[in-house]
């Protein structure tokens, strides 16, 4: 594998005082949950345990493709927990979160690609909590009536990263990612729950080029969607794919510039940002 250049000084973090990350940490363990905090090695995991909150995982722990990009473990999955919806609830309440972020596994072996399950886990939440939930799954291997699903569940938020541009589409999220579908489910989830705000991100510094960005952005503007991301891939570990090159802080302010005067309502550009960083805060703004 290719190596990833020096890591810049702007990519240093300090490590929060305090304990309340154990409190978390504590918790997800106590609950067998799992995170893509911990999963995708997330650069930001102690401070947003610190802050009791936390990405939750659903689908179990192993996905069935193999994004060049993601640290997840690849392999041959178990079935769905059916008490997993139920103890994710528990903790939301237990966090006391007011805004939760549900992303997921791939599960490509499911006939429905996991969404029953995400409806589910939508539904505990809302039994137990006035929380809102921000969902962030998979593309369910292109079965819209599976989105349909999801949308009908009515999540606040709808998140699926994009991840990187078309030309790259292939290389860096493997061939049964198609770029067109995930549009076309931007515009499904705009025309079926106008309600919905719809968000997406991109990882930077994998290749992309400055005119392939402003591309992206305006085909998902016109796709509907209104929160836009950005963010520094960062190498998981030498299994995955190297930094081709890490964007200066000024660099991502232009792109979020950028962005917000074509029209996006809420964007959140830099190094450190991921597509569930600070997700109530932006989805409120």
């Amino acid at each position: 594998m290719p190596e990833s250049p020096p890591l810049p000084r702007w990519l240093k973090r300090n490590v929060p005082k305090g304990n309340a990350n154990h409190f978390t940490a504590k918790l997800i363990t106590e609950l067998k949950l799992e995170t893509v905090c911990e999963h995708a090695k997330c650069p930001n995991r102690m401070e947003c345990y610190a802050h009791k909150t936390a990405t939750f995982m659903i689908l179990g722990e192993t996905c069935t493709r193999a994004c060049r990009f993601c640290s997840v473990p690849k392999g041959r999955p178990q079935p769905p927990d059916p008490d997993e919806p139920r103890r994710l609830a528990e903790a939301v309440v237990r966090l006391g979160l007011k805004h939760v972020v549900v992303t997921c596994v791939t599960r490509d072996d499911l006939p429905d690609g996991g969404a029953d399950h995400y409806v589910k886990t939508i539904q505990a939440i809302r039994a137990a909590t006035d929380a809102a939930v921000e969902v962030l799954p998979s593309d369910f291997n292109g079965n819209m009536a599976a989105v349909d699903a999801v949308i009908d569940a009515a999540p606040e938020v709808y998140n699926h990263n994009t991840e990187t541009v078309p030309r790259l589409y292939r290389s860096v999220r493997g061939p049964k990612s198609k770029y067109p579908f995930t549009l076309a489910m931007f515009r499904r989830i705009a025309a079926r729950n106008p309600a919905i705000r719809i968000k997406s991100g991109l990882m930077l510094g994998i290749g992309e080029t400055h005119e392939e960005l402003l591309e992206t952005f305006a085909d998902l503007y016109d796709a509907g969607v209104r929160l836009l991301t950005l963010g520094q891939y960062l190498q998981p570990s030498f299994q995955q794919m190297a930094v081709t090159r890490y964007l200066p802080v000024e660099e991502f302010n232009r792109l979020g510039d950028m962005a917000k005067s074509m029209g996006f309502t809420q964007v959140a550009s830099g190094p450190f940002v991921r597509s569930s960083y600070h997700a109530r805060d932006m989805a409120n703004a």
